[in-house]
């Protein structure tokens, strides 16, 4: 199976760590953010890497010449939705999509894989734990979800933060049968909220991934999740990276 990395954007609230490199180039402990990911993704052999750019997409290209680059030529106006879709070509026999900004364990991506269903997000239910100290991400902003059992029935920043069963932690699982349906929403979607707002996004090309599986939702389409008990971190601002570094170094 593919799996497509978004990473196009510069992420300003790792300045001045983004200044001159991409964001996933952060090191926590002596290694790049990018090769935790690729090593969770190799313990399940999956070594084919498609990687959404833009910001010194050129860099990355001469430090991964093995990765299948897609350039989001846009993407100082766009967000991620959209910028995934620059990979939309490669998308219709089912791929594994990541933020490039994260770190989980290999654990994750094995449990992720053994999902029988269509479309499937990993859920992290310790998503609160991590919110403590972190004052430049309020938990306001965290991608919430509803579950029961394992069928998403909300995600949505919006969710009160004490009835959320967890996080999205920014990876997920498309069969065949769910990345055609992905894509058909997308389109469908795009068609009719462009330039307008859609969910939570002030215009559709601003979207986040959460807003088209909310738009999927509303619709009766089915989304599972299986589910991380912590074993992830997000590494959004400078905050962040120092409470990361700390924790994985206990």
């Amino acid at each position: 199976m593919k799996v497509i990395i978004i990473g196009a954007g510069r992420g300003h609230r790792m300045m001045p760590y983004s200044k001159n490199k991409p964001k996933c180039f952060t090191e926590v402990n002596g290694k790049r953010i990018i090769n935790y990911a690729l090593e969770s993704f190799r313990k399940s052999n999956l070594n084919e890497i498609h990687f959404i750019g833009g910001y010194l997409i050129d860099a990355v290209k001469k430090e991964y010449p093995q990765f299948i680059f897609h350039n989001n030529s846009e993407w100082e106006t766009n967000n991620i939705l959209v910028s995934l879709f620059f990979a939309e070509s490669v998308m219709k026999n089912g791929f594994i999509s990541a933020y490039s900004d994260i770190l989980f364990t290999p654990e994750i991506i094995k449990k992720l894989l053994k999902s029988p269903h269509d479309i499937t997000i990993v859920v992290d239910t310790q998503w609160k734990s991590r919110y403590k100290n972190r004052s430049q991400h309020p938990m306001d902003d965290a991608e919430k979800v509803l579950c029961e059992d394992n069928r998403v029935k909300m995600i949505s920043r919006k969710i009160p933060n004490e009835t959320a069963n967890g996080e999205f932690i920014g990876v997920a699982k498309f069969s065949a049968k769910g990345a055609q349906k992905f894509i058909e929403y997308y389109h469908k979607s795009r068609q009719k909220y462009d330039g307008k707002p859609f969910h939570e996004a002030p215009i559709f090309k601003k979207a986040y991934l959460i807003h088209l599986f909310q738009e999927m939702l509303e619709n009766n389409e089915d989304i599972y999740c299986v589910k991380t008990n912590g074993n992830y971190y997000e590494i959004d601002t400078v905050e962040d990276l120092k409470l990361v570094s700390e924790d994985i170094s206990k």
